[in-house]
């Protein structure tokens, strides 16, 4: 049977109106009702088919899940006036949509005000502390040092400075300030972590230069003590061939006054024997002295009466 036109339209009506009302929720969304841009009953976080007014009221979806907020590569100071640029970023969900709608409205604004606060106080937490505490992730792990360049006293090189913090401490110390102001504004904040800290580029520059300087001392006293090392071998060396020699030279000398004894010896038992083995010896002894002095451009005087001369006699005492 077909329907009046007016009971059609009727239908029709009836039925905008139906799909109007109705509307369903997600079970990762969360919803806030508005009529004339004010709330109307509590947030409804029930996934399902819901209803409203037509035309009168709005539906006002907010994730329920977690979401993250990246913040830009803010250049900021440390206590130690090193410029550094730090990149942060964050998890944080909506626990009280009502709140985050009264005062936010919607995401965008929530990233605004997220950056707001987590870069405020991130500058601050950054100013409190030296730069090897930002860096250095845990204050009771202990770095990798090269026993070579650790020396004695207050200027050891390879060995750094200990730290009172460490960077997860001050990511908390972040959290824990940020997290009640986020809370005023329905915000849970969840976590906040630096993701990368570079140095200021002209900072960079007197960085490298200061490494540099700090490997050429290195350099420098590795220099220094290959120096000491070679002197005391060296020194070492001379001494023992000084002792070498001077117990060579007492040996030797030990040896020839030894054969000289015994040379002596031998010529005193051969020659004492007989006069006339004395007399030879004499003899041989005289042209050895003749030998030494008497050469083929020298020019002597010599007395009658020497005992060079006698030689040159007659046995019967007649010269030659």
């Amino acid at each position: 049977m077909k329907l009046p036109p007016l009971a059609t339209l009727t239908v029709a009506v009836l039925g905008i109106v139906a799909l109007m009302s109705a509307y369903t929720v997600d079970q990762t969304e969360q919803v806030i009702i508005t009529q004339f841009g004010r709330p109307v009953g509590e947030p409804i976080t029930n996934p399902g088919l819901h209803f409203k007014l037509p035309f009168v009221q709005q539906v006002n979806r907010f994730d329920k899940r977690y979401m993250a907020w990246d913040g830009p590569m803010v250049e900021m100071s440390t206590k130690d006036k090193t410029y550094v640029q730090v990149d942060t970023f964050a998890r944080w969900r909506i626990t009280n949509p009502m709140q985050y709608y009264l005062r936010l409205r919607d995401e965008r604004s929530a990233q605004s005000r997220l950056e707001d606060i987590l870069g405020s106080e991130t500058r601050t937490a950054i100013a409190k502390h030296e730069l090897i505490e930002v860096v250095r992730s845990n204050k009771d792990r202990q770095p990798k040092i090269d026993e070579t360049l650790v020396a004695t006293g207050e200027d050891a090189l390879g060995v750094l400075r200990p730290i009172r913090y460490g960077r997860e401490v001050i990511e908390k110390g972040i959290f824990d300030s940020a997290a009640p102001k986020l809370a005023e504004f329905g915000i849970e904040l969840l976590d906040v972590r630096f993701k990368r800290i570079n140095y200021n580029p002209e900072v960079l520059e007197r960085i490298y230069q200061r490494m540099i300087s700090e490997r050429l001392q290195i350099a420098q006293r590795f220099r220094s003590e290959g120096e000491g090392e070679s002197a005391r071998i060296n020194g070492n060396r001379e001494r023992d061939i000084n002792e070498i020699e001077s117990t060579a030279y007492k040996q030797v000398q030990e040896i020839r006054g030894g054969a000289d004894a015994k040379a002596t010896a031998i010529y005193a038992k051969a020659y004492t024997q007989k006069p006339e083995a004395a007399e030879f010896y004499r003899f041989l002894k005289s042209m050895d002295t003749y030998g030494k002095v008497i050469n083929k451009d020298s020019t002597i005087v010599l007395s009658t009466n020497s005992d060079l001369f006698s030689l040159l006699k007659r046995v019967d005492g007649k010269s030659h």
